[in-house]
C-alpha cells in the first residue's frame, strides 16, 4: 500500500467512515446497526452464525465477539429487535472467551490479534483496493429465496445422482476451463462449499470491456439466491479451489442413428405391452408400457414372458427399440424410471410357485413420451425434466 497518495488513500479509507447520524437516531445507535447487518451478511453467505476459534478467520471472530456483545446489551436488543429476520438475537449464546460486559478496546484488539497472527500494526490491512470493490459490486448479495421449496427437489436429485455415481464433480482449470458462453440455465455448480443451481439466464449485455454478459438467476442450497453476472460467476468458480462443475447424468451423446468406428455396442432400451387379462391392463393395455434396458438379445429376452413375474406373467408384445453405444446400462435404466416415477403402476401378480410379485417397470405412459425422453437423453437436455401425469408429457421438474 506504500505507493498510495494521500489522495487515493482517502478514497479507499471512505468506505469505513462513521455514518452521519440520521432518522434520529444517534451515531453510536448507527454502528451498532451497521455492525448487526455486517453479521446478517455473514449468515446469508455461509448458513451459519459466525464462530470464536483460533482457526476461524479475523473478520469472522470480530463477529462473534461482536454478536455475544449484541445478545447480552438490553439496549441493543430493544434497538435491533425490528431487524432480527433470522433470530440472531434469541439464539443460544456461544460462551464467548470472556465475559462480553468486561472486554474492552484492549481486550477486543487482543482477541482479534490472535485471530490475525502478529502482523505490523503500521501496515494498512483489510482495505479494499479499487479492482476488489468492482469485483465486490459484480458479486450481487445473496438473499433468502422465496421460493425454494420449488428448487429443493432438484437438490435432492442432484445428491442423490452424485451419491450413485449417475453424476461427477469436475474441477476448473483457467486453462480448461468454463467459458460464459458454456453456463446455460439448469447447470449446477459447486461454489463456496453450496450446489448452485442456474435457475435463469436474462437478456444478453454488453460489459464495460465489450464482451457478451448477461445477468443470472442463482439458486443455492441453503435457500439463498443472488442475481450475479455470469462473467462473476465464471470469475468466482476460478478463484475457488474447492469449485466444481457438477456433470449431467449423461456425458456425451447416448444413442445413435449409424454406429461409428470404435463405438462398442452396450445394449438396448425396449419398450413393450403386456397381453395380460389382468383388469388393469386390459384398461390401460394402450399406454401401459414396460421400460427396461438389456444387454443381450431383445427377442430372447421376452421369449418367456408368460412364465416371468417381470412380465406380469403372460406374453407380451415389443413396441419400440434403441440401440445404446458406450453407456452404463444400469444407471441409464436408474435415469430412465426416475424420469417416469410418478407414473409408475404396482401390479401384483402371482408367481409359478404361488408368490405374489410386484413388478417396478411398469408405467402408464404414452409412447410419445417416451420417444421424446429418449431424444432429451440424446441431446443432453433430459435433465431436470420428468413426466407429469396430469398433462402427460415431459414438464420441468422445478414447476411439477
Amino acid at each position: 500500500m506504500s505507493d498510495l497518495d494521500l489522495d487515493e488513500l482517502r478514497s479507499e479509507l471512505e468506505d469505513f467512515a462513521q455514518p452521519e447520524k440520521k432518522g434520529g437516531r444517534s451515531a453510536r445507535e448507527e454502528r451498532i446497526i451497521a455492525g448487526f447487518e455486517d453479521i446478517q451478511r455473514f449468515v446469508e453467505t455461509h448458513g451459519r452464525t459466525p464462530q470464536h476459534g483460533e482457526g476461524g478467520d479475523i473478520f469472522e471472530r470480530l463477529y462473534a465477539v461482536r454478536l455475544d456483545r449484541l445478545r447480552t446489551l438490553e439496549e441493543c436488543r430493544s434497538l435491533l429487535a425490528g431487524l432480527d429476520h433470522q433470530g440472531l438475537l434469541t439464539d443460544a449464546i456461544t460462551a464467548p472467551a470472556a465475559p462480553v460486559e468486561a472486554m474492552n478496546d484492549d481486550e477486543l484488539l487482543a482477541e482479534l490479534e490472535g485471530a490475525a497472527g502478529s502482523s505490523d500494526l503500521t501496515q494498512l490491512r483489510h482495505v479494499r483496493s479499487a479492482v476488489q470493490k468492482r469485483e465486490a459490486e459484480e458479486i450481487a448479495t445473496r438473499e433468502r429465496c422465496a421460493d425454494f421449496e420449488m428448487f429443493k427437489p432438484l437438490f435432492e436429485h442432484v445428491q442423490k445422482d452424485l451419491s450413485s455415481g449417475l453424476r461427477t464433480t469436475r474441477p476448473f482449470a483457467k486453462d480448461a476451463g468454463l467459458s460464459k458462453a458454456e453456463i446455460k440455465a439448469g447447470q449446477f455448480f459447486i461454489l463456496g462449499g453450496q450446489t448452485a443451481y442456474v435457475a435463469s439466464v436474462g437478456e444478453p449485455i454488453r460489459a464495460p470491456n465489450g464482451d457478451a454478459d448477461a445477468r443470472l438467476r442463482v439458486v443455492y442450497s441453503n435457500g439463498t439466491e443472488s442475481d450475479l453476472l455470469l462473467r462473476s460467476l465464471q470469475r468466482a468458480l476460478y478463484k475457488d479451489e474447492a469449485g466444481r462443475r457438477i456433470t449431467e447424468p449423461v456425458a456425451g451423446p447416448l444413442f445413435a442413428n449409424n454406429e461409428e468406428d470404435g463405438d462398442e455396442v452396450s445394449g438396448t432400451i425396449y419398450v413393450l405391452r403386456s397381453k395380460s387379462d389382468h383388469p388393469t391392463v386390459a384398461a390401460h393395455r394402450n399406454i401401459l408400457h414396460k421400460i427396461g434396458v438389456t444387454g443381450g438379445n431383445v427377442e430372447r429376452r421376452i421369449a418367456s414372458a408368460r412364465l416371468d413375474p417381470t412380465f406380469l406373467m403372460a406374453d407380451v408384445e415389443l413396441v419400440a427399440t434403441y440401440e445404446l453405444y458406450n453407456i452404463n446400462r444400469t444407471k441409464l435404466e436408474s435415469m430412465i424410471h426416475k424420469v417416469f416415477g410418478r407414473a409408475r403402476v404396482d401390479i401384483e401378480v402371482i408367481d409359478r410357485f404361488g408368490t405374489p410379485v410386484v413388478p417396478k417397470e411398469w408405467f402408464l405412459v404414452p409412447l410419445f413420451a417416451i420417444d421424446e425422453a429418449v431424444e432429451r437423453i440424446k441431446d443432453g437436455s433430459i435433465t431436470g425434466y420428468v413426466y407429469d401425469p396430469s398433462i402427460a408429457k415431459l414438464a420441468n421438474a422445478v414447476l411439477v
